[in-house]
C-alpha cells in the first residue's frame, strides 16, 4: 500500500500539490466541489504540476455546486444524487469531473451518493439505482470507475445496490471514520461485507454520534475509534494494495501537525 493525502483542485493547484511532495507523501485524491474548476486547463495544471513533483494521482473527487448539510435531518434532503430534485445537475457536474479525470489519466471518479435508501421495494431506491446505472454507463467506454464514498449508507444497502446497478465499474472509497460517525458501521466489518469493492481509502478517524442530529467528531488518526492495526490487516486479507489517503478536515498547521503523525502511524502498519 501507498500513503496519500486529499488535496484540491483549484486555482492553487500547482501549491497545492507541491505541498503533498514536501510533506514526503507520494499519491494524492484530488477534490473539487466548484464546477468553474472542472475544466481542460485545469487538468492539463494539475497532470503537470503531479508530473513535475512526482505525485501520482490516484482518484479524482467531485461534489457538487449548491446546498449540503452535514446532519442526520437536512442531509438525506441535500447530499449527493439521492435527492431527486437535484440528480439531474449533479450527474452532469459528475460527468464534467469524469471528463477532468480523464484528461488527468485518473481512473475512479468518487462521490458521496447520499443516504440510500434501506428499503430496495421504494420508488425513490429505484430510481436512484437507474440513475447511478445511467452515469456508469457514461464511464464504461472510457474505462472509468465510479467509487461511492462511504458513511451515509450501510454496507449491506451499499453492496445492494452496487450489485444492481450492474455495469460491472463500480466500487467504493473505503471511508472508515465515516463509517462511525454517521452511526453505519464497524469499519473493520464492514471490509468483510464489501471489500472486493474498494478501490481507494480515506485515512481518517472519527467517534460515534452523541445524539440523533449531528454526526459523530472527526478526530486525529488514532485518536478515535477506527481500529487502524485490524483494519489495515482486514484490507490485506482482503487483497487491497491501493493507496490510503490521508484526509483531515481542518485546516493550518494543525492540519498539516496531524497529516504527519498519520503518516507515521500508516506508515509503521502497512
Amino acid at each position: 500500500m501507498k500513503i496519500g493525502v486529499l488535496t484540491t483542485l483549484n486555482s492553487k493547484v500547482e501549491e497545492n500539490i507541491r505541498k503533498v511532495a514536501e510533506l514526503g507523501i507520494e499519491t494524492a485524491q484530488l477534490k473539487c466541489w466548484d464546477s468553474r474548476y472542472l475544466t481542460d486547463e485545469m487538468a492539463d495544471r494539475a497532470a503537470a504540476a503531479a508530473k513535475e513533483y512526482g505525485v501520482e494521482i490516484t482518484g479524482f473527487w467531485c461534489g457538487w455546486d449548491g446546498m449540503s448539510y452535514w446532519n442526520f435531518y437536512e442531509g438525506p434532503l441535500t447530499l449527493g444524487l439521492v435527492p431527486p430534485e437535484f440528480r439531474a445537475e449533479r450527474i452532469k457536474m459528475l460527468l464534467a469531473g469524469a471528463a477532468t479525470a480523464r484528461r488527468m489519466g485518473v481512473t475512479d471518479v468518487i462521490t458521496h451518493v447520499g443516504f440510500i435508501p434501506e428499503n430496495p421495494a421504494t420508488t425513490e431506491y429505484q430510481s436512484l439505482v437507474a440513475a447511478l446505472r445511467y452515469l456508469a454507463r457514461q464511464l464504461l467506454p472510457h474505462g472509468q470507475y465510479f467509487l461511492f464514498e462511504t458513511g451515509q449508507e450501510t454496507p449491506v444497502t451499499l453492496k445492494r445496490t452496487i450489485e444492481e446497478v450492474g455495469t460491472g465499474n463500480l466500487g467504493i472509497n473505503l471511508d472508515p471514520a465515516n463509517l462511525l460517525m454517521y452511526g453505519k458501521a464497524n469499519p473493520v466489518d464492514a471490509v468483510y461485507v464489501f471489500g472486493e469493492y474498494v478501490r481507494g481509502i480515506h485515512g481518517k478517524d472519527g467517534d460515534y454520534p452523541t445524539d440523533g442530529r449531528h454526526l459523530g467528531p472527526e478526530k486525529p488518526l488514532g485518536q478515535g475509534r477506527v481500529d487502524y492495526p485490524r483494519f489495515i490487516a482486514a484490507l490485506k486479507e482482503k487483497g487491497y494494495d491501493g493507496a490510503i489517503t490521508i484526509e483531515r478536515e481542518i485546516s493550518g498547521e494543525k492540519q498539516i501537525e496531524d497529516i504527519l503523525s498519520a503518516k507515521k502511524i500508516l506508515e509503521e502498519l502497512i
